[in-house]
């Protein structure tokens, strides 16, 4: 028998269904989701690195140009296994979305990627990282996190701050703090028992978790790459094949 032992997460939720506004005018007929960069729909990297890290099932949202993300999906013939959350009656935010989605995420920890979540790698995969340093009985949420000094297309003051143990604290009114969300967490699915229904933010259950003291980060391993506008997509892509000359 294999000492390798099994992945202890196995399921993903991708948020795909948000209008994706700051991408304008690129996403009029374009859902984010889809949007290429170096070649290969946002959406695409997400279940790539996805499946690298072991994730055999994961359930995409859809709301805002459903029908071209389903479409674009069922194309797709690579792991992991895609399950469809639709939203297209209701747009349930970040929160509401994931907690609609439960049903199809089963009963253990799961991973949550903005489906923008775009990074070049350093010498260990980070997804693999990140389910390698979950620890459910110190942690209710662990969070990749990105320096803000080393991110590309990034100018804002950062989103947290980490002590020597990895727990994370809210950046304060008119702080500056060095590390910014970078878009993957693990979270468990009990944090769900009483949010309220409809739509709501993840950043509720950060907020709880910061409060029990139990959010926790780990630092990227490599840098990561903003891309919310047209203008840092370009950006994204020159730095992607500036990696790769150098590989």
């Amino acid at each position: 028998m294999s000492d390798i032992p099994s992945n202890p997460i196995t399921h993903a939720f991708v948020l795909a269904a948000g209008l994706g506004k700051r991408m304008r005018p690129i996403t009029a007929t374009v859902p984010k989701p889809l949007v290429e960069v170096a070649g290969r729909a946002l959406i695409d990297h997400a279940l790539d690195r996805a499946a690298e890290g072991g994730i055999a099932t994961a359930v995409v949202n859809v709301h805002y140009l459903a029908d071209l993300i389903e479409g674009h999906l069922a194309k797709r013939t690579q792991a992991p296994e895609i399950r469809i959350s639709d939203e297209r009656a209701a747009l349930l935010e970040t929160g509401g979305g994931v907690k609609k989605a439960l049903p199809l995420l089963g009963d253990q920890p799961f991973v949550v990627f903005n489906s923008d979540s775009f990074w070049l790698e350093g010498p260990e995969p980070n997804l693999g990282r990140l389910i390698g340093g979950w620890q459910p009985e110190a942690m209710d949420i662990l969070v990749l996190v990105a320096p803000t000094a080393t991110s590309l297309g990034y100018e804002g003051a950062g989103d947290f701050s980490m002590d020597p143990d990895g727990r994370l604290e809210r950046r304060g009114e008119s702080a500056v703090v060095p590390f910014i969300y970078a878009g993957v967490a693990i979270l468990k699915p009990e944090l769900f028992a009483d949010t309220p229904e409809g739509a709501f933010s993840l950043n509720l259950l950060f907020d709880r978790a910061i409060a029990r003291q139990r959010l926790y980060g780990l630092r990227l391993d490599g840098q990561w790459l903003h891309v919310g506008t047209p203008e840092a997509v370009a950006a994204a892509e020159a730095r992607v094949r500036m990696s790769a000359q150098v590989a």
